[in-house]
């Protein structure tokens, strides 16, 4: 399955989630659905301002597969 998303966190609002005091992040697909996956995946997507853009995440059988920054 294919997820489509946009994520805007600050590096502030996503520090809980890279300290591993959070460990599972839910965003909601362009076409509404609630998705959670391990916030560990979006680690190598924050930069000095937090985690900005658009992604797809890859699922197969409900479990995470793959997550890419598309913009």
């Amino acid at each position: 399955m294919k997820y489509h998303f946009h994520l805007n966190i600050t590096y502030q609002e996503f520090l809980p989630y890279y300290q591993g005091k959070v460990h599972s992040i839910v965003v909601t697909s362009d076409l509404g659905t609630k998705i959670q996956f391990p916030a560990m995946h979006l680690r190598k997507h924050l930069s000095n301002s937090g985690i900005k853009g658009y992604f797809c995440l890859y699922t197969e059988n409900n479990k995470f597969l793959s997550l890419s920054k598309i913009a």
